[in-house]
């Protein structure tokens, strides 16, 4: 007699974010469904169609009806318009209703599929927020930001490259009673006061997990607000400027001074003084520039009421 596999008596959703990804919908839903359906007595699927272009969706409805699965519920949440990886994975987020709740950031596989069984069970151990790393696929630009936020952060927690994530029901909750907009998710998940742990994998095609990566169209926006929203990046920058010009306007001063002193008639160095002059408004005007920046994204934390638009959610079922 064979031994029946223990599913978990969990319900568990998993939030996957669709952005002209076609080309890995069956593939990603061949995983997940034999990845659920052993592992756990209930599941649902929600795509957060990020304005795609191409037939992603119209495959994602055509595997329930060619395919015999036994798949969980599945949903497809549209949103109006382009709104990056960030909005929309809020909006999947806020939607699911798992007691465990998986992020995928892309459907790209190269990553042992018993991955996701391994990080629940990570979760099971005391964690709130278990997340994947990929070790051997991080290009230069992702150690660079990374690098430098990390040193920059206002908490001890240190960033990395993930490729997806499970969070607890609690861990969702503490988000949600944030009632804030939430920029950039994984620096709200690790500032969020519950444990966090993320869990290393390497890829079998480094230079896949770097193109994916790169595809998304909102990554230099992003990493400039969030050295804004979470470090003190521009603060030590307009800082350095004021002290840049503050130094060089005592050195004029002194030089000016000692010239008067020297010659005993008034200093004549009119280009110089000039061109001074027009250095000082630069780094005046560069300061308040940063500064508006740093207010007009306080303004959008603290008023912005429109988390992400949606146009429509479709349950997906067997025709």
């Amino acid at each position: 007699m064979e031994d029946k596999i223990t599913k978990e008596n969990k319900f568990v959703s998993a939030v996957v974010y669709l952005h002209n990804d076609a080309k890995y919908v069956d593939g990603f839903l061949d995983m997940i469904d034999k990845i659920f359906s052993e592992g756990f007595t209930g599941y649902e699927l929600i795509f957060v169609d990020d304005a795609s272009t191409d037939d992603g969706v119209a495959k994602i409805r055509s595997y329930y009806n060619d395919k015999d699965k036994a798949l969980g519920i599945t949903s497809i949440i549209r949103l109006s318009h382009f709104q990056g990886q960030e909005c929309a994975m809020n909006a999947g987020r806020d939607f699911a209703i798992g007691d465990f709740v998986y992020e995928f950031d892309d459907m790209l596989i190269d990553y042992d599929p018993s991955l996701i069984m391994d990080i629940y069970k990570k979760a099971l151990t005391g964690y709130d927020i278990v997340s994947t790393g990929c070790e051997n696929a991080v290009s230069f630009s992702s150690k660079t930001f990374y690098g430098i936020y990390n040193k920059l952060s206002r908490s001890g927690e240190e960033l990395s490259t993930e490729s997806f994530r499970i969070l607890s029901r609690r861990a969702i909750n503490q988000v949600k009673s944030l009632d804030r907009y939430i920029p950039y998710r994984k620096a709200i998940y690790m500032n969020c006061g519950l444990n966090t742990t993320t869990v290393k994998y390497s890829a079998a095609d480094p230079a896949k997990r770097r193109a994916a990566i790169r595809s998304r169209h909102d990554r230099s926006s992003l990493a400039m607000d969030s050295f804004i929203y979470f470090t003190d990046a521009m603060e030590k920058l307009a800082g350095f400027i004021c002290i840049t010009f503050a130094i060089i306007a005592i050195v004029v001063g002194i030089d000016i001074i000692y010239e008067t002193a020297a010659f005993t008639r008034p200093v004549e160095g009119w280009r110089s003084i000039m061109g001074f002059l027009a250095i000082g408004f630069f780094g005046m005007f560069l300061v308040l520039a940063i500064i508006m920046r740093h207010l007009s994204v306080l303004i959008d934390l603290n008023f912005r009421r429109s988390r992400y638009l949606v146009s429509g959610i479709e349950k997906v079922t067997k025709e």
